[in-house]
């Protein structure tokens, strides 16, 4: 048994090595010219990158607001089509949890649009919607409503997640650039609650022109 698992690794790190080397030699095998071609695509994307930023910053990303109306809301939707929106109420404390980590996260994701929505001054949106439970963040990726975060339930199911564990929990929706672990959460080890990838589930109300009761041109 020692023998065959032996084996088993020797042949492991050969193939390991053999992918290596074949990657050594087509790095190797790069002309010059191939290497100026991956440098001025490079520089392309970057400058695609730069320019989409611009952009997002000049439409408000980068910084987390409140929205003065259902009016804001709309116009927001056309211009930013990924979205976190936070609606609140004052005298939910739960709601200033939430703030904190949104300001964070909005200047470190300028992609997305992070802003807020007093749910009490806007009872079209928030009914149209179906939210019943504040706090609630709205996700919308590409213009279309994708999940809800309701309440903390979904963030270990306490007043002291981190903005690790939100940030992981808005991924979740594709809403946010993510280069970390979509699978394990980041506060895992501070619960005993198992965290799964939850099957995504049809949101009703949402932005989807095919499928929405909210028309965007209104």
């Amino acid at each position: 048994m020692a023998h065959i698992l032996e084996n088993q690794l020797i042949n492991a790190a050969q193939h390991i090595e053999q992918q290596l080397d074949q990657q050594l030699d087509r790095l190797e095998s790069l002309g010059t010219d191939d290497l100026q071609m991956i440098r001025e695509q490079r520089i392309k994307e970057m400058k695609e990158l730069n320019k989409k930023k611009q952009e997002w910053l000049a439409n408000g990303h980068g910084v987390y607001t409140e929205l003065a109306d259902e009016k804001e809301f709309f116009e927001v939707s056309k211009k930013s089509p990924n979205i976190v929106c936070h609606f609140y109420r004052d005298s939910t404390e739960r709601c200033r949890i939430v703030d904190m980590h949104l300001k964070i996260l909005a200047a470190k994701h300028v992609e997305a649009k992070f802003c807020k929505v007093n749910a009490e001054k806007s009872p079209f949106l928030t009914q149209r919607l179906r939210i019943k439970i504040i706090p609630t963040i709205a996700l919308v990726k590409d213009s279309k409503t994708k999940d809800f975060i309701v309440g903390f339930t979904d963030l270990g199911n306490c007043d002291d997640f981190s903005t690790d564990m939100l940030e992981w929990r808005i991924a979740q929706s594709g809403a946010i650039d993510y280069k970390g672990d979509l699978i394990n959460p980041p506060d895992a080890k501070k619960s005993s609650k198992s965290y799964i990838n939850r099957p995504k589930k049809a949101i009703r109300g949402g932005y989807d022109s095919d499928d929405s009761d909210i028309d965007f041109d209104d």
